[in-house]
C-alpha cells in the first residue's frame, strides 16, 4: 500500500499536538500547517471535513537523502495528514519507501526505509 494509516480517539487538533511533540522526539520539525477546510472556506468552496497536512522535515536526513539522489526532492517535505472521516479520526502518510520506488534507485531504498519507520513510530505513539 502506498500509504500508512490509523485512527485514533483523540480529536483532530490534539491528534496534532500530540504528534507534533512525538516527532520532535525523532528530531522531526514541522516546516508548514495546511488546512485544508479553512483554505477551501476563504475560497468560497464548500467543504465541512476537517483535514489537516503537515509537512514534516529532519533535516539531516534530508540532506543524506538528497546528496544520494537529487530527484528525491520532489518527495520533500514528507507529509502527515490529520483528518476526520465519518466521526473518526485518522493519522496518515505516504510511504516513502513507495515514493522512492518512482526514483528507481536502489541505493537509497534503505534510507527511505529508516525515515518511514520513525514516522510510523511518530504516528503509533501519538494515537
Amino acid at each position: 500500500m502506498f500509504h500508512y494509516t490509523v485512527e485514533t480517539n483523540r480529536g483532530i487538533e490534539e491528534a496534532v499536538t500530540t504528534l507534533e511533540e512525538k516527532l520532535k522526539d525523532e528530531q522531526f520539525g514541522v516546516l508548514w500547517h495546511f488546512d485544508i477546510k479553512e483554505t477551501l472556506q476563504k475560497k468560497g468552496f464548500e467543504f465541512d471535513q476537517p483535514y489537516q497536512v503537515m509537512e514534516v522535515c529532519n533535516p539531516k536526513e534530508a540532506q543524506r537523502v538528497l546528496s544520494e539522489n537529487q530527484m528525491v526532492g520532489y518527495f520533500l517535505p514528507c507529509k502527515i495528514v490529520v483528518y476526520e472521516d465519518k466521526g473518526t479520526t485518522k493519522i496518515g502518510l505516504p510511504r516513502p519507501t513507495a515514493m522512492i520506488d518512482m526514483v528507481n534507485d536502489p541505493s537509497i531504498k534503505e534510507l527511505a526505509q529508516d525515515i518511514e519507520d520513525r514516522l510510523i513510530t511518530c504516528i503509533d505513539r501519538a494515537v
